[in-house]
């Protein structure tokens, strides 16, 4: 019986490995048929036109991906020469219209001539293209997160028909059969694809943004991280330098910069011009969060770690890492003030509609109050809080040994 069980799970460990296996392998194929119709040989960076998308069948917008990334096309490089002072790296999904007021934001920020946006995609569409690409104030990069959903809507890592269903009892999905029945989460539930595809987002631009993208070779600044529904204040540039000398002069050790935090406006007259030291907290420090190449070697040293652990978000697999597999916590230079909002009423977490235009409004009003207390001359630290692990009770949800094997792949060159 024991050697029953056994062989079933090298079996099972068999075919999980060739499923990633025949992943990989198809990006190495679609990367030489791109090379085969007459691009390059040798991947850089391009200024002019983005790469055309062909909607008109998966093996083409499959295609129109893995191109996109091999070209890395640079919007707007001739209109502003020069290396960037500062990478932003945007992670969008399927809302559009938050999209557009994060854009409107961008625009308004002071010194942003001189920003690179990175927009990274795991939703491919006509209008979501369109939006990034209709930006003109600054240089633009897409790149395409290429194990989306999207492109594997009915095998993994999508949801594939025959995976067991999330709520199935281990029991009956070995009698059943499905394919995933020997890998349920901590609390006995089975993968959701719509609900691990962040992380494999968030793991995988990581790595290839550091890695991969040609223009951010010799630039030694942070990469700062925002998403589709956040908005940046006009002093965000502004507020990133004043950080900066301030870790320079005073805080050599902080490993992390949080320019934004989830508190609203209302205090922010009072904060406009205070940081705090502290150690790296997923619910306070993971929107605006800037990240140094340093700190990125560190978290690639634990990627065994982060694409093991149960927990299907990135920000709280993060705050895992810091004190354990990172021995030394994490340590953050927080801003009090926000220099990001976030506009969002809507999403994974939140299934109600979504109300844009509030978020406009109420943007607005609150930048009106504040108005007079942007652009503080010089920072102030009021606070030092300690440094140390922050254990929580893991979430769940990346049970899966296919989602590990995966994500741990994303740090190998392909």
């Amino acid at each position: 019986m024991r050697f029953r069980l056994l062989k079933r799970n090298f079996l099972a460990l068999l075919a999980v490995s060739f499923v990633v296996l025949t992943l990989l392998l198809s990006t190495r194929v679609l990367v030489v048929s791109d090379n085969a119709t007459g691009v390059a040989s040798s991947q850089g960076t391009h200024s002019g036109d983005s790469v055309k998308f062909d909607f008109s069948s998966l093996p083409q917008l499959t295609q129109s991906v893995y191109n996109a990334n091999y070209k890395q096309c640079i919007l707007n490089e001739d209109r502003f020469p020069g290396e960037p002072q500062l990478v932003l790296l945007v992670q969008v999904h399927n809302r559009p219209e938050y999209l557009k007021l994060l854009i409107k934001s961008l625009e308004k920020a002071a010194e942003v001539h001189s920003f690179l946006l990175i927009f990274s995609h795991d939703y491919f569409s006509e209008e979501i293209n369109s939006i990034v690409q209709g930006i003109t104030f600054c240089k633009v990069l897409q790149i395409y997160f290429p194990f989306s959903t999207q492109l594997y809507p009915s095998e993994f890592p999508g949801q594939d028909p025959r995976d067991c269903p999330r709520d199935m009892s281990k029991d009956n999905a070995v009698k059943t059969g499905c394919l995933n029945a020997e890998h349920p989460d901590s609390y006995g539930h089975y993968r959701e694809a719509s609900v691990t595809q962040a992380k494999h987002h968030w793991w995988w631009k990581l790595h290839f943004v550091w890695e991969r993208v040609q223009a951010m070779q010799g630039y030694s600044g942070f990469v700062i991280f925002l998403e589709e529904d956040n908005y940046i204040l006009p002093d965000f540039f502004h507020f990133y330098k004043s950080m900066m000398e301030f870790r320079k002069n005073s805080c050599p050790d902080c490993d992390l910069l949080a320019l934004g935090n989830h508190k609203v406006l209302t205090d922010f007259n009072r904060l406009s011009n205070k940081v705090l030291t502290t150690g790296w907290m997923s619910t306070k420090h993971n929107i605006g969060m800037a990240i140094s190449k340093e700190v990125y070697y560190k978290l690639m040293g634990c990627s065994n770690d982060f694409c093991t652990y149960d927990d299907y978000n990135w920000d709280w697999t993060l705050q895992h890492l810091s004190g354990t597999c990172i021995r030394k916590p994490l340590k953050v230079l927080a801003a009090q003030g926000s220099r990001v909002l976030h506009t969002g009423d809507c999403g994974l977490h939140h299934k109600e509609s979504c109300r844009p235009e509030w978020a406009s409004l109420k943007v607005d009003e609150g930048l009106q109050m504040v108005k007079d207390s942007l652009f503080p001359p010089s920072l102030v630290l009021n606070g030092a809080e300690a440094v140390e692990h922050k254990a929580h009770v893991k979430n769940g949800g990346w049970g899966d040994v296919r989602d590990h094997i995966l994500c741990n792949n994303y740090v190998k060159r392909l």
